[in-house]
């Protein structure tokens, strides 16, 4: 229900653009229920499936709503980071090509690295406005190296686990063929 909830909040926030109020307002209600819908489900034990692609769902929707905002507030400080942003997006749709032919499934994965590029995505509006640009590169940075990872992730991985905390959880996915004596 939070997530859903999530949803309809960040359609309704990209027509918010021009009452900065209410924007931050639905802005900030979409980012403490993207976090406690997970928080929730984790301590009631009611993680489903369904759950975790509805989540994906109202994150994409969240972020393109967000990409939309940044790019027409931060014009002419965004062309720096255009080559970022292009990598970024490409290796994003190499992990759903690899996702759909290996699962055959939409997979976008719930990794530590990809929530805290989540955050850090977050907080890229309150940079715009505050004119912090030079943080961006670091943002950057972290978010090629979470979508490198759910590379990985998805290449070392038998089976889909749309919840799984990171690559390094389990070093040996990485050596398969390593025996153990």
């Amino acid at each position: 229900m939070i997530t859903a909830t999530r949803i309809v909040l960040s359609l309704i926030l990209f027509f918010m653009f021009q009452y900065p109020w209410i924007f931050i307002t639905l802005y900030m209600i979409c980012g403490l229920s993207d976090i406690l819908d997970g928080y929730i489900a984790r301590k009631t034990n009611t993680q489903t499936e369904l759950g975790a692609k509805l989540d994906t769902i109202a994150d994409l929707i969240f972020f393109t709503i967000i990409a939309a905002f940044v790019i027409l507030w931060m014009r002419q400080e965004l062309i720096r980071f255009i080559p970022f942003l292009i990598l970024i997006m490409i290796i994003r749709l190499i992990n759903i090509g690899i996702g759909v032919y290996k699962y055959h499934t939409f997979v976008i994965l719930h990794t530590w690295g990809n929530k805290f590029t989540g955050l850090l995505t977050f907080i890229t509006p309150i940079i715009s406005i505050i004119h912090q640009y030079e943080v961006l590169w670091l943002i950057c940075g972290i978010a090629v190296l979470s979508a490198l990872e759910e590379t990985l992730i998805h290449i070392t991985s038998k089976h889909l686990n749309r919840n799984r905390e990171s690559i390094f959880m389990s070093l040996k996915s990485l050596f398969p063929y390593v025996r153990k004596k």
